[in-house]
């Protein structure tokens, strides 16, 4: 059926149903790409690459992951951290005991570990819900930091569980270890949360997305109307935890270099929940906001004090973040529910009938 775009309104199916229905959103995401793999590698220093572009980009992927289980399934998950250790101690096991196969692949790999685990876990929610489930995902991120601590196999018996990304190369050049170049360890990252930020959107605009949102709404009805509500409650599990799991070892491997069991404590979970829900749950995009807004807001605070004329310590800086971030918390929840993605979506819809009124 042929169809037309005006404005904002969609006048077929197969157009509403497209993941980029509107042509200015197509010219849009090519824009971003053509500035994310081009423009930024190129221009950017190192500090920015290194300390600012790469952890947001994991810290998206993380709350992308979270936001496929919580915004979509309204299954909520106190364990994101948790399940972001498994896949970096995988990773970190996979690769000692095959370095010759490619760090890319044992990285995508690591996720398959996490999201084995967060079925697991994942087993009680369809008996329980809501603050109980929360209790219960709650238990398995203590549970997971636990064995991070006291196994010694999965760190070689090195010092509190510490483990440290050995030396690999991609295409002749160093992707880990102190030579490695930020450009291409950007790149990579970058590639990554890219290819599974497509595949989340296809997702959750398909038949699984709409399972997953049905469960949401109500589960009950969704069972009566055919869906079976283990497998599709499990499968949100798998598939965040995967997410997650990814998103840890990306952590380890091409940001930190090297990681303790603290890294992934409950307070790690607790931020990535607060993304979620200042950057709009139910939104893939805004993932993105909430991991930018959350992540960039220390570093902000950090200019900004010096410019005031005013000197502040680091520790002043972390309480300082903790209160505004809890004020945003609030303030969202009372004003804008939807969070950051809302607002975006009602700044695009009034940029494409500008300047025709409604």
């Amino acid at each position: 059926m042929l169809y037309r775009e005006t404005g904002q309104f969609k006048t077929s199916y197969k157009a509403d149903m497209a993941v980029f229905p509107i042509r200015q959103d197509r010219i849009g995401l090519a824009v971003i790409l053509l500035l994310a793999f081009v423009a930024t590698p190129l221009f950017g220093s190192a500090f920015l690459l290194s300390a600012v572009m790469i952890p947001l980009l994991v810290f998206a992927l993380a709350a992308l992951g979270l936001n496929l289980l919580t915004g979509y399934t309204g299954q909520l998950s106190l364990g994101t951290a948790g399940f972001m250790g498994v896949g970096a101690y995988a990773c970190y096991k996979l690769t000692t005991f095959f370095p010759e196969v490619n760090l890319i692949v044992w990285i995508l790999a690591s996720g398959f570990f996490s999201a084995a685990v967060g079925v697991l876990f994942g087993l009680p929610s369809l008996r329980i819900k809501g603050f109980y489930l929360a209790v219960a995902t709650l238990a398995a991120q203590f549970f997971l930091q636990w064995c991070f601590i006291r196994i010694p196999w999965l760190y070689n018996n090195n010092v509190s569980g510490a483990i440290e990304a050995p030396v690999r190369t991609l295409f002749g050049m160093p992707i880990t270890g102190p030579h490695a170049t930020p450009e291409l360890r950007y790149l990579v990252v970058l590639s990554i949360v890219a290819l599974l930020t497509w595949i989340a959107s296809n997702l959750v605009h398909g038949r699984v997305g709409r399972s997953w949102m049905a469960v949401r709404d109500m589960d009950i009805a969704a069972e009566l109307m055919g869906i079976r509500l283990l497998p599709t409650k499990l499968l949100a599990f798998a598939v965040s935890s995967f997410y997650c799991g990814v998103a840890g070892a990306l952590m380890v491997f091409l940001w930190y270099g090297s990681a303790e069991p603290e890294v992934f404590s409950i307070s790690q979970s607790f931020l990535i929940l607060f993304m979620v829900i200042i950057g709009g749950l139910g939104s893939l995009i805004g993932s993105f906001f909430g991991a930018a807004l959350i992540y960039g807001l220390p570093i902000v605070l950090k200019s900004l004090f010096p410019m005031l004329g005013l000197s502040v310590g680091a520790a002043t800086i972390e309480h300082i973040t903790f209160m505004v971030v809890g004020a945003m918390i609030i303030g969202f929840l009372i004003v804008e529910p939807h969070g950051l993605a809302s607002i975006w979506r009602t700044i695009k819809q009034k940029l494409r009938v500008w300047p025709f009124p409604y």
